[in-house]
């Protein structure tokens, strides 16, 4: 084999290698985007939160992140994000202090708990439970995403020989 034949090779080899990695880290990045989806309330078995009723936080994992792979330097990066101010209370746990909340009260014909702003009218919450635990939603996901990697990339040696 001349030298330009291997130089056309390895040219060839680069492009496939740099198109391998794009697919594998677009490829975990959706994984991880699912697994963290599927460990954000609401789900099947807990339903409770205040803020977790709406779904939006659970929501924001497939708006906010990018699963796309943008070239940096040698490097390949997407992101897993959620915008939401609370989602790393959600996340990684969260002290609950007694607080007064103005304006939060029990509808007395529905039994509902409302919030009405201004009212003059409010109730002492966090005497339930002095710590919330985290769904620790990131940290599978990046392990869902270090695993998906792992078996997209195998193989891989296969095109540089």
């Amino acid at each position: 084999m001349t030298l330009d034949e291997r130089v056309r090779l390895a040219k060839k080899q680069q492009t496939q290698v740099q198109a391998k990695l794009r697919q594998a880290a677009q490829g975990a990045t959706l994984r991880a985007i699912e697994k963290a989806v599927a460990l954000t309330p609401p789900t099947m078995n807990d339903l409770s939160g205040a803020n977790t009723r709406t779904g939006e936080l659970k929501q924001r994992w497939v708006t906010d992140s990018k699963f796309k792979p943008q070239k940096r330097g040698a490097m390949y990066v997407t992101e897993l994000n959620n915008n939401r101010p609370y989602a790393s209370y959600v996340n990684d746990g969260h002290r609950m202090d007694k607080h007064f909340v103005p304006g939060l009260h029990v509808n007395p014909g529905s039994g509902q708990l409302e919030y009405t702003p201004g009212a003059d009218v409010g109730i002492v919450v966090g005497t339930k439970t002095a710590y919330v635990k985290g769904k620790y939603m990131v940290e599978a996901a990046k392990e869902e995403y270090r695993r998906v990697l792992k078996q997209e990339l195998e193989g891989l040696e296969e095109l540089i020989e």
